[in-house]
């Protein structure tokens, strides 16, 4: 552990997120001179966390950025906070170093890295992943984007302890030296473009996850999504593909019917058969491809991925059985934050779909959601923010059995109206949740509560 890193130093931590708050506690304890920021005010903070600035003598600026930029030597980001704030502009300009908090964990902590990105799937995979290092006996911290801060995990690390992260691009925006031993990129589709504003920009932002990586560290990558595949091109580790749809000379596929990893000297290991995986849908099986490259390729036997990958029941909020009442079936997929992961919640579903959707606005274009509705989703029952702009996209698509509904109890409701036996009401919602939630998880248990006053 460095403690060197932030002593003495002027730091602005710009957040009160959990990772904002777990920064801040870091750089404290090692002796920096803390200041924090946060867009809201005092009056809009939770107590439990004035209570702890006050008890820590830490100045805030709440709802009001620093007057004197100058006056720091570095920012630790929030992943919510954009780069180009102009109170951040202004603090680079005056020499101050601009970093998150996956970072300063990589920076001042312990353990190995494996990091895992991409639009879709990256918490399901880190989490399968985070299994099978435990179950092959490591040290194993699984965090990040999942919940759990990084520097939490770093801190409780020895040397030898992994820490297997779920990193977002907003997170990889504000990294320079964080190396993993491991990288992943699941692949790559239109997401956050009210931030990134390009696709080439979201792309770039991905691509920092093997931006320090050497030859000798490997960087498990999508075959079969071109343009996730084609950031290839400028990674520095050994890159290894995964792909469902064919056999590879290098990397993991599917022959027969099996996983199958093949390493560099071509030598084949088998993992487990595809359907004996519990997790549904194509895009489970790109997951467990993933997993199983990226844990083979970190060290662990094939023996105790396969056995750990057949006995995976996947992760809340992600295409998530809530039960079956009247013969009508409820999956919560809340975590289908975007277009292209409610599109995959979709086409794993085998009965007729009625769906709830809608929410904060990431400047998502629906057209290809709405494609993905002929033959499987019979109504769309919309809230939140978007819920207009979803519906005259369907419509414009020729999808005209649509109602918007205000909140969670009346979408629930409306849909169990449609609903007949062996109907599905599927919670996709193909955007963020920050309209009417703080989280996507609360917004899956609002569904889940509102199915279950259904049978009292």
């Amino acid at each position: 552990m460095n403690s060197n890193v932030l002593k003495n130093k002027r730091v602005l931590v710009v957040g009160m997120g959990m990772s904002g708050i777990a920064a801040m506690d870091a750089a404290l304890k090692m002796g920096a001179k803390v200041h924090i920021q946060d867009s809201k005010t005092t009056e809009q903070l939770d107590e439990a966390l004035l209570k702890k600035l006050n008890e820590s003598a830490v100045k805030a600026w709440l709802g009001e950025t620093p007057k004197d930029m100058g006056a720091y030597d570095m920012l630790i980001l929030s992943p919510g906070v954009p780069v180009d704030l102009p109170f951040i502009i202004d603090a680079k300009a005056g020499g101050a170093e601009i970093i998150g908090e996956l970072e300063l964990a990589y920076r001042i902590g312990n353990g190995q890295y494996v990091a895992i990105t991409g639009t879709n799937g990256k918490t399901t995979t880190t989490t399968l992943v985070g299994e099978i290092y435990k179950a092959a006996g490591k040290e194993t911290y699984v965090v990040g984007n999942i919940g759990t801060p990084v520097i939490q995990g770093s801190m409780q690390a020895s040397k030898d302890g992994w820490l297997v992260t779920e990193v977002s691009s907003f997170q990889l925006e504000t990294t320079d030296e964080f190396r993993p031993e491991v990288s992943a990129i699941l692949n790559l589709t239109p997401d956050h473009l009210n931030r990134h504003k390009t696709m080439e920009n979201y792309g770039k932002a991905k691509a920092r996850i093997f931006y320090r990586q050497s030859a000798d560290q490997y960087c498990i990558i999508n075959y079969d999504d071109p343009l996730c595949y084609a950031l290839a091109e400028d990674c520095p580790a050994t890159v290894v593909p995964f792909s469902r749809k064919v056999e590879l000379p290098f990397g993991a596929f599917v022959k027969d019917g099996q996983i199958v990893i093949r390493d560099e000297k071509g030598q084949e290991a088998q993992i487990c058969g595809a359907e004996e995986l519990l997790i549904p849908g194509s895009h489970n099986l790109e997951n467990a491809l993933a997993a199983a490259a990226v844990s083979y390729f970190g060290g662990i036997s094939p023996e105790v991925i396969g056995e750990t990958m057949k006995s995976f029941a996947g992760v809340e909020h992600r295409i998530e059985n809530v039960g079956e009442y009247g013969g009508v079936r409820f999956v919560n997929d809340s975590k289908g934050t975007n277009p292209d992961a409610a599109i995959k919640a979709i086409e794993a579903m085998k009965e007729n779909i009625i769906l709830i959707a809608g929410g904060y606005d990431k400047a998502s274009d629906f057209t290809e959601f709405v494609q993905a509705f002929p033959g499987r989703v019979k109504k769309l029952v919309l809230l939140g923010t978007t819920a207009e702009a979803i519906k005259q996209t369907a419509e414009r698509e020729g999808f005209t059995n649509t109602v918007i509904c205000p909140d969670m109890e009346a979408c629930v409701a409306e849909a169990v109206r449609e609903a007949v036996p062996g109907d599905v009401v599927l919670l996709s919602p193909a955007c963020a949740s920050w309209d009417m939630y703080k989280s996507y998880e609360q917004r899956g248990e609002h569904f889940k509560t509102c199915v279950r006053q259904l049978h009292p």
